[in-house]
């Protein structure tokens, strides 16, 4: 899980995409929220964006990887992910001259229907 920050305010007053990324499957959600959003709010937009898709996991899986500051070759395909979104939000927004979080969907289907190679 990752967060994109320092965006615009967007007209329902949103300034980050918390991206998550499926590592399995390479499935990515792009998420907007406020960075100012308490743990409990972020919890219940997982709820309603992952969980009602998916279910609850039995187990998460996860595990703690550090990486180092300032190096983003540690954590190589989550910074491409998001540099992949920057783009396509970029392209949308100067384009079409209108908000990244109404392009935000689009981008999501976009990528997750785009070939993988590591698949």
């Amino acid at each position: 899980m990752y967060f994109v920050t320092r965006l615009p305010l967007s007209a329902s007053k949103k300034n980050a995409i918390w991206v998550i990324v499926d590592r399995l499957t390479k499935s990515t959600y792009f998420i907007a929220v406020r960075i100012d959003w308490s743990l409990q709010k972020l919890v219940e937009v997982y709820i309603q964006e992952i969980v009602r898709l998916h279910g609850i996991p039995e187990s998460l899986g996860t595990q703690l990887h550090f990486s180092t500051s300032f190096h983003p070759q540690t954590n190589g395909q989550s910074e491409r992910i998001i540099q992949i979104l920057k783009d396509m939000l970029r392209a949308c927004v100067i384009d079409f001259e209108s908000s990244w979080e109404r392009y935000l969907p689009l981008a999501e289907f976009a990528y997750n229907n785009s070939f993988q190679s590591s698949i």
